[in-house]
């Protein structure tokens, strides 16, 4: 089922009457297609004195073909503005961000993007550095709401010593991959991962298992794997066979029947192997809505041993056998509902908050063995799931975020392809919403 409202605000009579009614304006969003241009017009960047990742930053955008600027056009028509904020180290030059930001908000064009970089505050010992660092996200969280049109904005930490590893966020951020990812912030650590070999087929050569890819966000996320060039292991309840055995036959994958909360799940699922994974995305999971007062303890635990238990006992047994390829990466699918809880959803909440939980706790200690492991959040998606909610809870969920509107399970999908990409690799820990910036949670 469509989104009818966008459809209409996006026409001639709609634009009229949602202007002159003060109704949500959804923005037409770019997404990308194979071939396109990394942005739609030329890149301004902008730094403070002393600023660290300017000249980085140049460098792979002429790479990747972009125009870049030191100066504004004439009458605006920027596709993206950068700013380098890895040189303020007090609060008394946050004015900087002003100086930058106030004469060229308007100059940037329709789904154009904004990026700020800076430096971890955990990472910087001058606490008034820190404080000043931390306050650019109250910066790029305001920008995503207030620039509109389909613009979004971002912020990147990036640890020093990991100025080499900038080009697959940018290359995402930037893009239309990142269509529906606003207000967030993403932590770079130090390295200097190695480049794809080609950028249009970033994952060329590797092996890929999805669980739950037979429909939905899942058959997205094989779909987009193999697009870019992953050898994908599509993998569900083999009440999904049909389904399942479509999806691994449009990427020309492998499709296994599991129950991943089977007893002894690893290690059947180890048997099918024939090699190291190099990207475990665990995309499978259920809902059984209710509640906390109304719900049984089947409702309860039928969804944490999907969601949670099967993910953490795959990753276990996997590493155990040394099926993760060293420079491996791990995915896990969260929710909004993880971070700001939802009625009638204690179980699907505790147990995506669970997910973030494995990202966080399990990250160090993967990083050791070459392996990173991330989650994403998705907020409202466009599925056979959410188009069966009731009108007013699927309308509220579709236009309360600062894109006024409902994401593609796409959207999900090349989220999780930016963390699977090589390049990802001193991207670890971290956790991005897929929500178009959703005014829940965080």
């Amino acid at each position: 089922m469509g989104d009818r409202y966008a459809s209409f605000a996006n026409s001639g009579p709609g634009r009229t009457m949602i202007k002159r009614l003060g109704l949500p304006d959804p923005p037409r969003l770019r997404r990308w297609t194979p071939g396109d241009p990394l942005t739609e017009g030329p890149v301004l960047i902008g730094a403070a004195p002393g600023g660290r990742l300017g000249d980085q930053v140049r460098k792979v955008l002429a790479g990747a073909g972009v125009e870049t600027l030191d100066e504004p056009l004439s009458g605006g028509g920027h596709g993206a503005l950068i700013f380098d904020a890895t040189g303020i180290t007090d609060v008394g030059e946050l004015g900087e961000l002003f100086n930058f930001f106030h004469p060229y908000a308007r100059s940037v064009l329709r789904s154009g993007r904004v990026l700020v970089l800076g430096t971890p505050p955990a990472t910087v010992d001058d606490p008034h550095e820190a404080t000043a660092q931390r306050a650019l996200e109250g910066l790029t969280r305001s920008i995503g709401k207030e620039f509109g049109r389909g613009i979004t904005a971002q912020l990147v930490y990036v640890e020093r010593g990991g100025e080499g590893a900038l080009e697959s966020t940018l290359r995402f951020l930037l893009s239309g991959r990142s269509a529906y990812v606003s207000g967030q912030v993403v932590t770079i650590g130090a390295g200097n991962p190695p480049a794809p070999a080609d950028w249009q087929l970033p994952l060329a050569g590797k092996s890929a298992l999805v669980t739950g890819a037979a429909r939905g966000i899942g058959a997205a996320i094989a779909r987009v794997l193999a697009r870019d060039g992953a050898d994908v292991i599509a993998l569900d309840v083999p009440a999904a066979g049909d389904a399942l055995a479509g999806v691994a036959n449009d990427v020309r994958g492998r499709a296994v029947q599991l129950d991943l909360t089977a007893e002894g799940a690893g290690a059947r699922l180890a048997s099918h192997l024939t090699r190291p994974l190099d990207i475990i995305v665990h995309n499978a999971g259920i809902t059984r809505d209710r509640t906390i007062a109304k719900m049984d303890e089947g409702g309860w635990n039928s969804v944490l041993a999907v969601n949670l238990v099967a993910p953490s006992r795959i990753n276990d047994a996997l590493l155990e056998k040394d099926l993760i390829a060293s420079g491996g990466r791990i995915v896990g699918v969260a929710s909004i509902a993880g971070i700001a809880g939802n009625r009638g959803q204690t179980n699907y909440a505790t147990s995506k908050a669970g997910v973030i939980g494995l990202v966080q706790s399990s990250a160090p200690g993967l990083r050791k063995q070459g392996v990173t492991i991330n989650a994403v959040a998705p907020g409202f998606i466009e599925t056979a799931m959410t188009a069966k909610m009731p009108v007013t809870l699927r309308e509220a969920g579709r236009r309360m975020n600062s894109l006024a509107q409902g994401g593609l399970p796409v959207d999900v999908a090349e989220t999780i392809a930016w963390f699977a990409s090589p390049g990802s690799g001193t991207i670890t820990g971290n956790v991005v919403r897929v929500c178009g910036q959703s005014l829940l949670g965080a």
